[in-house]
């Protein structure tokens, strides 16, 4: 191709598909109801976030001036409008989803929406009641008049909007000009209360509290006529800067940036449908909102508040069938970690496989009185962590306990501080990642005294240390005590928290300093190997691939020859399938109950063959703005295993979509020969039947919280 922007998609467009995608399995007919419901909130929740940071970003370098095109070709001015079209036609689709095809059938299987105005005596009565002791008391109106500021409003809350008939009394204290409609705002803060359940004969009935408000305003507003109440909703801009190489102190800065991203300007007005002129009108100015950034809702704003829906106990004919997490056979529940780790190198495959071995790791290493340090970057963590308290308890002991915690975790910066200020409290070295960059690296290092001498156990990982999310989240673990590998992870921890200066390591590869280098030198092997008649394969997973230069490597070797297969979740600016660029390319994105979320990669390498784990997508800012590893897995059963795993979600029928040269994602027709293959479900079983294995054979297998003197 003469233009080179034509060999990219766009970054933001190719996000909004990966959500179509999402949104795809909502409206799949094939999946329960209450799980159709559960994809709609994840829809909702990942376009929250990328309004705050993607368009927040875009809005700002609109505002600057900013006419540099990227590498599709499109300027910011450009994109989004791109985006708006994009977006509203999404938001249309959810509501047409959640209306016509998912609450029907809902409705009578017994769960339902009540309209306020079909609410029967009692269910009034019941509402009322919620409504005066639990409503009313709480929530304040603020008047709005024409000369004051627009008052603060917390982004992704929702408020009501409420015009009252024009008093002409008022013009004597000068809040308003005669003739004028009036207008007050009820704001609803943070709050987990959004629904109401009401009575009901069998099954849930519920009514969303801004209707039940809505349903009795004038109480608000006693002895004047209320001319209308609309449910409204902002986003605002997120992308807040933080320039830590001049901040003498993080952790005050990220505080200052936390207040700094509430006061965001509003970059998207979510409104219900039914406004007038008048009300929209006074909002878009109080809210400095141009109308193509509202958006117009037919039905409840904030459909993220359903997912707290899909929780509601019963109707399991209406849930997926549980997947519990499996115990892992390769883990000895009567041996410590330790020995299990000494007695052979472990990877695991979560959440099929249960992440409780991780925990337990950190667990008995802060009990252990052989264990003297214990060295670990905490990025995303669970509200009531496991792994924090047990490197609490390990500092409480006596050992030297250091954790790297980043603080610029987006959205997860508040958590962080407080777990920092906890982890300090208790003697915990704590080190607030790495100036001007990211901490994004998943490692645990511990350090052990033996008989023998000195002993490091460590584990890698492509995802957070986080026993929430890893139920949900598809990731790797990897526990080793290889020697040159704990010989890298000292170097490279004491390159993060001191002034020592990176230095090549033997095995691992990191950001941003050698990772990206290491990557193009394992594509560009590939590419002369088949330039000179031999086989070659290139095979990895990621969740967004943006990086020009990787692309440009990878259409290199798509151009010799080279076969590559590409699982990427969910941005993917790389065009396949496009003659004399990328024929040998196919790209597979899988959505399904699990987020997918693993960073796997494979090279032929001349039949040595090279498999990775990874932290870093191929994107600028993991290869280039962040500290990740590429870690190796060279094990043999490991390897197998992992190279399994990795072939597997290009044997997906099912769930699997493939994207063509021209950025549409196409579901795989199933051959009628062969078997409907859903890799997900295929990890689980896999899991489940190496369990039964174990058990036959009578090995014990790991048990939640089972320590060995517990047995």
């Amino acid at each position: 191709m003469a233009n080179k922007t034509a060999n990219y998609f766009n970054r933001e467009l190719s996000w909004l598909e990966f959500n179509q995608r999402v949104l795809d399995e909502a409206h799949d007919s094939e999946i329960p109801l209450l799980e159709r419901l559960k994809f709609l909130a994840i829809t909702s929740s990942n376009l929250d976030e990328f309004f705050m940071v993607r368009v927040g970003g875009l809005h700002l370098l609109q505002a600057s001036g900013n006419k540099k095109a990227d590498p599709s070709g499109m300027t910011p001015r450009e994109t989004l409008d791109a985006v708006s079209l994009r977006a509203h036609q999404m938001m249309v689709e959810q509501y047409r989803c959640l209306l016509e095809e998912i609450e029907p059938p809902l409705a009578a299987a017994g769960f339902q929406r009540v309209n306020p105005q079909e609410l029967s005596d009692s269910q009034r009565r019941i509402v009322e009641h919620v409504f005066r002791d639990e409503i009313y008391p709480v929530l304040t109106p603020m008047a709005v008049t024409s000369d004051m500021e627009f008052p603060y409003l917390v982004n992704h809350t929702l408020n009501l909007v409420v015009r009252l008939a024009p008093d002409d009394k008022g013009k004597e204290k000068g809040d308003h000009k005669p003739g004028e409609d009036r207008f007050a705002i009820i704001p609803f803060g943070r709050t987990e209360f959004r629904f109401i359940t009401l009575p009901s004969e069998g099954g849930y009935q519920y009514l969303p509290m801004e209707d039940a408000i809505c349903l009795f305003i004038e109480q608000y507003f006693q002895g004047e006529h209320v001319l209308e109440s609309i449910p409204f909703r902002v986003t605002k801009n997120a992308d807040v800067s933080l320039q830590d190489e001049f901040a003498s102190d993080l952790l005050h800065q990220m505080e200052d940036m936390l207040d700094q991203r509430k006061q965001g300007d509003c970059i998207r007005l979510e409104i219900a449908e039914s406004v007038s002129v008048e009300t929209l009108e006074f909002l878009e100015q109080g809210l400095g909102v141009l109308d193509e950034n509202v958006y117009r809702i037919p039905g409840p704003l904030d459909l993220t508040a359903f997912m707290r829906l899909t929780e509601i106990s019963g109707f399991d004919a209406q849930k997926d069938a549980s997947w519990p997490p499996q115990p892992p056979p390769e883990v000895n529940p009567r041996i410590s970690m330790f020995e299990n780790i000494t007695h052979q190198d472990i990877l695991l495959c979560h959440p099929y496989e249960s992440f409780e071995p991780v925990v337990r790791l950190v667990e008995e290493a802060a009990v252990d009185p052989d264990v003297l340090a214990i060295k670990q970057i905490l990025y995303r963590t669970s509200k009531h962590s496991p792994i924090v308290a047990a490197l609490i308890r390990a500092a409480e002991q006596g050992k030297h306990v250091t954790a790297i915690v980043e603080l610029k975790a987006r959205f997860d910066e508040a958590r962080n501080i407080e777990w920092a200020k906890n982890l300090e409290h208790a003697g915990v070295q704590v080190i607030y990642g790495v100036k001007g960059l990211k901490t994004h690296a998943k490692i645990c290092c511990i350090i052990r005294r033996e008989p023998h001498g000195i002993q490091r156990y460590l584990h890698f990982g492509t995802g957070n240390y986080n026993d929430a999310t890893a139920k949900i989240y598809s990731d790797i673990s990897y526990f080793t005590n290889d020697e040159v590998l704990a010989s890298d992870a000292i170097n490279f921890f004491n390159s993060i928290t001191g002034y020592s200066i990176p230095q090549k390591y033997q095995k691992l590869e990191a950001a941003p300093i050698s990772l990206r280098d290491k990557l193009l030198d394992l594509i560009h092997h590939e590419t002369e190997r088949k330039k000179q008649g031999q086989k070659a394969r290139i095979v990895a997973k990621v969740n967004s691939l943006v990086d020009p230069e990787i692309i440009e490597a990878l259409y290199a070797a798509s151009e010799a020859g080279v076969k590559i297969k590409l699982n990427i979740r969910g941005i993917c600016c790389l065009r396949p399938g496009v003659p004399k660029l990328s024929k040998n390319i196919e790209v597979v994105s899988i959505i399904d109950r699990f987020l997918e979320h693993a960073r796997i990669f494979y090279f032929y390498h001349g039949g040595d063959e090279r498999v990775f784990i990874s932290s870093a997508d191929w994107m600028p800012r993991n290869l280039d703005r962040r500290v990740e590893l590429l870690v190796p897995i060279e094990e043999e059963k490991c390897q197998r295993k992992l190279v399994k795993i990795l072939n597997s979600y290009f044997e997906d029928n099912a769930k699997a979509r493939v994207l063509n040269s021209e950025g549409v994602y196409e579901r795989i027709t199933p051959n009628k020969e062969k078997n409907l293959v859903r890799c997900q479900q295929v990890l689980y079983e896999e899991a489940v039947t190496a369990v039964n294995q174990a058990e036959k054979a009578g090995r014990t297998v790991f048990e939640p919280h089972m320590a060995p003197e517990d047995q």
